[in-house]
């Protein structure tokens, strides 16, 4: 019977990266749902509409 090896890897992680990581997922949080929710563009406005209906997120 074989044996298996786990090696550990250290967790590549700081403060300033989760702060990052945060503040990049607001901003594209806030793009999303103000750019492409309130676009004059129809194609895209649909695009985001139809997106909210399948995630049963409510619009109307």
């Amino acid at each position: 019977m074989a044996q298996s090896h786990t090696a550990q890897l250290p967790a590549i992680g700081s403060d300033v990266s989760r702060l990052a990581q945060c503040a990049l997922a607001l901003a594209l949080g806030l793009f999303i749902v103000g750019v492409v929710g309130f676009s004059h563009i129809d194609v895209v406005h649909n695009a985001a509409h139809d997106v909210r209906h399948s995630n049963a997120f409510p619009c109307h």
